[in-house]
């Protein structure tokens, strides 16, 4: 390691310990002594309770207790909490309640009806059997639609909230004026985030204090949530991250899980324990996107986007979770004119209740459902005015020179150079030899087709963050950060950050995270806001680090602070080779009992949020005789700012796209009339494979960001953000000579074997 930390390739440093098995899961570190927690779920997707027995089961052998949502008075709130929006009104959306265990009703199938607490999983799960549970069923509403069997009487025709943002009316107007307009129809299938590890969580009670652990992104809003339902003092509750193996935004949230560990420790005073099996996770966390929406676009006479329209309707699932009414509408909107001037614009989305598992946070929250319908949109328009798709999108590109710029959502777009990172992608993905290659593959009987998304996102999230740094006694330097990392390299790219702004030696520095009581605050993970918020802030800290040390280093030099200069981590007399460094000036705080120098909190706030963009360039082969669309070749070409770690990124781009590209072809949660969930199993719910994603060369074409320090950007979600409208673009260039003109996500095998049977009556009688 040299003395620059930043933008260099560094394996990460937490491989190492996870390859050779001492990676540290909630599951290594419940204590033996835990009980087991099992849940019993409903397993139909809409009914009325009319009988809860759980007498047999609570006297069944080995049962600890068995908790329904009687039990829960007076020791914990059943309710979830969760944010709502503005109708169009002015009005809140709908907020009915969530329980954490059903009281007189169940609405999806896999919604907590009671939990067994046994001294083994297999007693808990032989005593559910025996709980006796009888519904009245009713009718199940699962279309992404309003109207249906009412779940709520807080929302007729089941819609949640009915958002805008926009006139409506001038927008009508622009419309019919425009010189061209056009109009597509879209679905955003509904996907799960299937995280290697899944949910789980441990409680422990004292008689005290409560301790939490849980897989999670961040701890602060769980601890103030098991305070405000527990009725506890925030003081008496620690929460804690260890490893976590996923989390993809599912695991950003609470569920009910976690409080119903908490309260059954606390009951039994001992800890209880719970790790979903891969089915009941299928069944239970929350999905994302499952989107229907009709976008249309207008033009001037000389292609240029003037006007955009777009109506949404956005599933729910059967209550409200954390941030559901926010990822279609408020959060969507941050990017939704994407790369675009434009300054007319309408976006309109209802959000619905159904008889399905919530939906909430999936890598990109918002920003790839918005961006996906933008680029499919503009890649629609150029085939309708028969445009080149490229040029047509640099036609509306918001110029260099316009920046900083005010998008029509309101959003302060810092910088951006969209025809310089364009222009590096045609070159990269070889734009001009595609014409060879489809012809190669019509020889080999493959429909070869290539597709194009340029996105934008839009870093969330807090824009503060904490940061300590402590030198401990042991000669090493503790990090505390206010993240979570769940498989993205935090330890090695925020080590580097400090390395290179301090001078502590890489290897000196631990890392700490992930732990209420050591850690008073912070934001936690998601939003791609992790390195920027925090690397920030650990720049922001150490600079105050060495303010505090000046004073020492004045007495170790022998010369005024004006005399010194702090300059590649050490602290050097200016014009001459005399130099002291930080833990040089620890140490000998240390010996001179100054122990308040040794340990330094700040907290930072960036003044803008940065807009990590990029162009996607795909190509993909349909075999017409079987349906199969297979990604043959990908290219992304990235700007995301100053680069903390090229190799982490080059990572976080390969995750995002496979994700992107497992939506586009396989992925779908399927449920039946009745609201029972058809894809509950990894035989059921296709997830990409190694051999569907082909290798994916990054290349960054960077404008530093101008909204914080160091100049970077987000790079967590930006490959999903950009996959999804590449693919899907690319797959319908590849059927459009077959007379195929609507393509949707998956596009599985017997549906597009369907689409292109049936569009061309040729390659049928073939």
């Amino acid at each position: 390691m040299t003395k620059f930390g930043v933008s260099q390739p560094v394996t990460r440093v937490e491989d190492t310990r996870f390859l050779i098995g001492k990676g540290r899961y909630v599951d290594d570190l419940a204590p033996a002594t835990a009980a087991h927690l099992w849940v019993f779920r409903s397993p139909v997707g809409h009914a009325t309770i009319t009988s809860l027995d759980v007498s047999e089961a609570a006297a069944a052998e080995g049962v600890l207790a068995v908790l329904t949502a009687a039990d829960l008075e007076g020791k914990c709130d059943n309710a979830m909490d969760f944010s709502t929006v503005k109708n169009r009104d002015g009005s809140s959306g709908a907020a009915p309640v969530y329980p954490l265990l059903a009281t007189d009703r169940v609405r999806f199938v896999g919604q907590p009806v009671a939990v067994v607490i046994a001294e083994t999983i297999e007693a808990a799960r032989d005593a559910g059997e025996l709980i006796a549970f009888e519904y009245e069923e009713l009718p199940a509403h699962v279309d992404t639609a309003p109207g249906g069997e009412p779940l709520h009487a807080e929302a007729p025709d089941n819609v949640a909230f009915d958002w805008a943002h926009g006139d409506e009316a001038e927008i009508d107007g622009i419309f019919a004026a425009a010189a061209h307009t056009t109009k597509l129809e879209l679905i955003d299938n509904r996907v799960i985030a299937n995280p290697v590890e899944t949910r789980g969580a441990y409680a422990e009670w004292d008689g005290k204090r409560l301790h939490l652990a849980l897989n999670g992104q961040g701890v602060w809003d769980t601890k103030s949530e098991l305070a405000s339902k527990l009725h506890m003092a925030p003081e008496d509750i620690r929460v804690t991250n260890p490893d976590v193996g996923g989390g993809f935004g599912m695991k950003s949230y609470n569920y009910p899980e976690h409080f119903l560990l908490a309260t059954a420790a606390r009951m039994l005073n001992r800890p209880v324990r719970w790790l979903a099996e891969r089915g009941e996770g299928m069944m239970s966390d929350v999905g994302g996107r499952d989107h229907v929406t009709t976008a249309e676009a207008a033009f001037d006479a000389e292609y240029k986007l003037i006007a955009l329209r777009i109506n949404c309707v956005a599933n729910m699932g059967a209550y409200c979770s954390a941030f559901a009414q926010y990822i279609p509408s408020e959060l969507a909107l941050k990017v939704m004119p994407g790369v675009y001037d434009v300054q007319k614009a309408f976006f309109g989305v209802k959000g619905v209740f159904t008889n399905t598992t919530p939906i909430d946070a999936y890598r990109g929250a918002g920003r790839p459902e918005a961006i996906y319908v933008i680029e499919r949109l503009m890649d629609w328009s150029a085939r309708e005015l028969g445009q080149d798709p490229v040029a047509f999108r640099r036609r509306s590109f918001i110029p260099k020179e316009a920046f900083p710029y005010r998008s029509v959502a309101g959003e302060l777009y810092d910088v951006g150079d969209f025809n310089r990172v364009l222009d590096r992608a045609v070159a990269e993905a070889d734009i001009a030899g595609f014409p060879a290659r489809r012809e190669a593959s019509a020889a080999a009987g493959k429909l070869r087709g290539l597709g194009l998304c340029y996105y934008i996102e839009s870093i969330l999230g807090a824009q503060n963050e904490s940061t300590k740094i402590a030198f401990a006694e042991d000669g090493m330097v503790d990090l505390y950060v206010g993240t979570q990392s769940n498989g993205q390299g935090h330890e090695t790219v925020f080590a580097q950050i400090l390395h290179s702004r301090s001078g502590i030696p890489f290897e000196k520095i631990r890392f700490v995270q992930g732990d209420s009581d050591l850690i008073a605050h912070g934001g936690g993970t998601g939003g791609s806001r992790s390195v920027t918020m925090q690397g920030n802030s650990i720049n922001a800290t150490t600079d105050v680090m060495v303010n505090r040390f000046m004073p020492l280093a004045e007495e170790e030099l022998e010369v005024s602070s004006a005399d010194i200069h702090f300059e590649d981590g050490l602290f050097r007399v200016r014009g001459t080779d005399r130099t002291t460094d930080l833990m040089s000036l620890s140490a000998r705080a240390r010996r001179a009992g100054k122990l308040d120098l040794l340990v330094t909190d700040h907290e930072n706030t960036v003044p803008g949020r940065s807009y990590p963009n990029g162009a996607h360039f795909v190509e993909v082969e349909v075999d017409p005789e079987t349906g199969v669309t297979k990604v043959v070749k990908y290219t992304v070409v990235d700007d995301f700012g100053v680069l903390m770690n090229p190799m982490l990124v080059q990572g976080q781009i390969h995750g995002g796209v496979a994700q992107g590209i497992g939506q586009a072809l396989t992925e779908q949660v399927v449920y039946d009339a009745d609201g029972q969930l058809l894809s509950a199993s990894f035989m059921d719910y296709a997830m990409p494979r190694a051999d569907d994603i082909p290798m994916i060369p990054f290349h960054a074409e960077l404008v530093p960001s101008t909204a914080n320090d160091i100049g970077m950007k987000g790079c967590g979600e930006a490959g999903t953000v950009g996959a999804l409208a590449a693919v899907t673009n690319a797959a319908l260039d590849a059927v459009w000579a077959a007379g195929v003109r609507r393509v949707d996500m998956p596009m599985t095998p017997v549906r597009m074997w369907n689409w292109i049977h049936a569009a061309s009556p040729a390659i049928a009688a073939e």
